[in-house]
């Protein structure tokens, strides 16, 4: 990799952590404060409409953003088609929001979440004007703008929201943080960026950008609905205030798996677009982004397996008991998130948005039967059944790697092995060093630098390449 590339790859990665870990922290912070004040329930309705918006956004990216990443003689023509034809279906898709939010409310027999619906769907108007400007600054690889507005419009959003619900706003506090959320980051992102539409919509541009756009719209939309079809599932099925401690517990196990998985794909994707048709670096370059990055997930995702009872109860009390063995469960469910989505990014850099599409099909089937046979066992059947289907996908996800650049589902969980040996061993005494004590705090305070230690500890016992890279880049950012 030329220097000049390694150097702009290394900021990138610094710079992008350093923004996850500063949104995922206040993050944190500002859901344990919304959770102790308000109630699972409140939680439980946001995430029964949370699929509907979710689906409508997708179709506002159109993942015309990764295209104007990936087009190496991208022209302003190109941006500018993008951006008409996204604030275009932003107020599309915000007017059919409003007509079906009955029927959902409907649905679901909740008529609150006509309004709730309703209202969150201004994200989507809003959402539109950023696309743009987002792939602009992902393609310069200014994540240190990134960075700011993330932060920034996480705070000033949360800051809102937690005086809405002191206020005894209820769950109208979650949608207030996304709407000035929303808003604080469109208007960062047009203050940061130096790009205006000046161009013309062009046929030829937009023929380019859909016809790569159009092939993940179709993944987005199958990954987004069955991403929220559990929440569809539990919503329809069981309570609100049981479908509020499944979000709980998936908010948790996700928080690192995909703030890490976001730092590597932000900044790998423009980078490895850079070396598409080099296949030897491009292999080698892949190998070690998958190493790195269960190398950071897989320990965490263990630790907070181990200590996930203490850790619920002291952040957010015992009304939120009954997720934690939901969070236990998924912590071996997501884990393998990042592996998931390296996978998938290759076929992005590699252009082949048609193979993406043909996986994303074949895993949603699969999906779809597991969810089918683990519904009559409850909530914990249901995350036990994803665990089985995150491992499945995992085996699909592979098959086109391994034709692409020789590194198939074998040769990538060779590489994962002393990782997860390492994670699990470090998980287990964590766990059963803590056990003979009762107060929460005192086992996290014992558990959490214990865990640290073992772990680095085996990591240079075992020489583990991994620890170095990630002392470089602490060093270089």
């Amino acid at each position: 990799m030329p220097e000049s590339l390694k150097q702009k790859t290394v900021k990138g990665v610094a710079w992008t952590s350093l923004d996850q870990v500063a949104t995922l922290g206040f993050g944190f912070v500002i859901g344990v404060i919304l959770a102790r004040l308000l109630s699972p329930s409140d939680y439980g309705l946001l995430a029964m409409i949370g699929v509907f918006n979710a689906v409508a956004l997708a179709f506002v990216n159109s993942s015309f953003g990764n295209a104007l990443i990936r087009k190496p003689d991208m022209s302003e023509n190109d941006s500018s088609t993008a951006f008409y034809f996204n604030i275009i279906v932003g107020v599309v898709m915000f007017g059919v929001i409003w007509l079906v939010a009955p029927l959902v409310s409907l649905f679901y027999d909740k008529p609150i979440l006509t309004q709730l619906l309703r209202v969150e769907g201004l994200l989507l108007i809003i959402s539109s004007f950023t696309i743009v400007q987002d792939a602009q600054l992902s393609r310069a690889l200014n994540f240190k703008a990134k960075m700011i507005i993330n932060v920034a419009s996480q705070v000033i959003a949360g800051i809102v929201a937690i005086i809405a619900a002191y206020r005894g706003f209820g769950v109208w506090s979650l949608v207030v943080q996304h709407i000035v959320s929303g808003i604080i980051r469109m208007v960062l992102m047009w203050v940061l960026s130096s790009w205006r539409p000046r161009g013309r919509w062009d046929k030829a541009s937009f023929g380019y950008l859909w016809g790569y756009g159009s092939k993940m719209l179709a993944s987005a939309l199958l990954d987004t609905v069955y991403g929220n079809i559990y929440p569809i599932v539990i919503g329809k099925f069981y309570s609100a205030a049981d479908l509020g401690q499944y979000s709980r517990a998936r908010s948790y196990a996700s928080m690192p798996a995909t703030g890490i998985t976001n730092v590597l794909q932000q900044v790998t994707f423009p980078v490895l677009s850079r070396i598409q048709d080099d296949e030897e670096r491009l292999e080698h370059d892949y190998r070690r982004i998958l190493r790195f990055a269960v190398f950071i997930v897989f320990p965490v995702m263990m630790g907070m397996a181990a200590l996930a009872r203490p850790l619920v109860i002291s952040m957010v009390t015992d009304k939120w008991i009954e997720c934690v063995p939901y969070l236990q469960v998924l912590c071996f469910s997501l884990m393998w998130f990042p592996v998931h989505a390296i996978n998938l990014n290759l076929l992005k850099v590699k252009g082949r948005s048609d193979l993406f599409l043909r996986l994303e099909i074949i895993k949603k089937t699969i999906t779809t039967v597991v969810i089918i046979i683990s519904v009559p066992f409850g909530i914990m059947g249901i995350c036990i059944g994803a665990i089985f289907t995150s491992v499945f996908c995992l085996v699909v996800n592979t098959y086109y790697t391994g034709k692409f650049i020789h590194v198939g589902f074998f040769r990538q969980m060779m590489d994962m092995v002393p990782t997860l040996l390492a994670s699990l061993a470090m998980g287990s005494v964590i766990y059963f060093a803590v056990m003979p004590f009762d107060n929460d705090i005192i086992k996290l305070a014992i558990g959490t630098p214990l865990g640290f230690l073992v772990y680095l500890g085996i990591a240079k016992v075992f020489r583990m390449p991994e620890l170095q890279e990630a002392i470089d880049i602490i060093h270089r950012k």
